[in-house]
C-alpha cells in the first residue's frame, strides 16, 4: 500500500478512508477522483496496476493521496479479502466506506447461447465477490463511526430485461442482498445503500449500446457526487433509493 496525502478538513469526506473496487473502470475511477476531492483517502481496488497508477496519479493530481490495492475478483478468494481488510484496518484502524463499482458484462447475449464459464463468472464477480468483500470488511466498517457500503447497481436490465445474462441476473441479486444487509444492519450505526447512477459513457456501456445511437449517456463524473453525498457522515440512513 502506498503512502496516503493529507486532506483538507472543510471537505465532506475529510479524514475518511474509503476501498473503491474497480477503481481503474469508467464510474470506477470517477468516484475515486469525486471522493479524493471530498477530502477521502480512497483505496484503490483494481485488477491492472498500471492502471491503478494512473487513477493515483490523478487523485494526487487534485491535492490527494491514494492507496494501491491490485486484486482480480475472479480469482481473489475469501481469505484473500480478508487479508485486504486486514491490512486496511492495521493502516488505518478502521474502513469508512466500500464502494463496489468493479463489473463484469461480456456483452448481449441470449441466455440460451450463453458460455457457462462466462454465465458463472459474471455471476461471481457482480454479485458472490461483492458480498465476500464486504463480509469481510465489516469489521472494519463497524470501527467507523459512519461507515457505509455502497452498491452500485445498473438500472438497465431491469427496463429492458431481455439478453442481460449472468449481468442482468446479478443486478436483481444485489437489490435482494441490500434490502436484506439493510434490514440486518437497521439497528446498527452502518448504513447500506443501492445506487442507481444514470446512463454512462463506459466501455460496459459500450458493449450494449452503439455508441453512435447513445445519446442519453453522460460523462461517469456527472453521477460521482451522488456516491459522495451517500457516504458523507450525517447523510440518510442507508436502503434502497428510488
Amino acid at each position: 500500500m502506498s503512502a496516503a496525502g493529507p486532506v483538507d478538513e472543510g471537505r465532506s469526506l475529510a479524514g475518511r478512508v474509503v476501498l473503491v473496487t474497480g477503481a481503474h473502470g469508467g464510474y470506477g475511477r470517477a468516484v475515486a477522483l469525486a471522493c479524493a476531492t471530498a477530502g477521502a483517502t480512497p483505496v484503490l481496488l483494481g485488477r491492472k496496476s498500471r492502471k491503478l497508477e494512473q487513477v493515483a496519479d490523478a487523485v494526487e493530481k487534485a491535492g490527494a493521496g491514494a492507496v494501491l490495492y491490485p486484486l482480480d475478483l475472479e480469482g481473489a478468494t475469501p481469505d484473500d479479502f480478508a487479508e485486504l481488510a486486514d491490512r486496511i484496518g492495521e493502516r488505518f484502524g478502521r474502513l469508512d466506506g466500500l464502494v463496489h463499482c468493479a463489473a463484469d458484462f461480456p456483452g448481449l447475449t441470449p441466455l440460451e447461447h450463453t458460455d457457462p464459464a462466462a454465465f458463472a463468472r459474471t455471476l461471481h464477480v457482480d454479485l458472490t465477490a461483492r458480498w465476500w468483500l464486504t463480509q469481510a470488511c465489516l469489521p472494519q466498517l463497524r470501527a467507523s463511526d459512519a461507515g457505509c457500503v455502497v452498491f452500485v447497481i445498473d438500472p438497465a436490465p431491469e427496463a429492458a430485461p431481455a439478453y442481460w445474462g449472468g449481468y442482468g441476473i446479478a443486478q436483481h441479486g444485489l437489490e435482494a442482498l441490500v434490502a436484506m444487509l439493510d434490514a440486518e444492519t437497521a439497528s446498527t450505526p452502518l448504513r447500506v445503500h443501492a445506487l442507481r447512477p444514470g446512463p454512462m459513457r463506459t466501455p460496459l456501456r459500450a458493449r450494449a449500446y452503439a455508441a453512435d445511437g447513445d445519446r442519453v449517456a453522460r460523462d461517469p463524473a456527472s453521477h460521482a457526487d451522488a456516491c459522495v453525498q451517500a457516504l458523507a457522515p450525517g447523510a440518510a440512513a442507508g436502503g434502497i433509493a428510488p
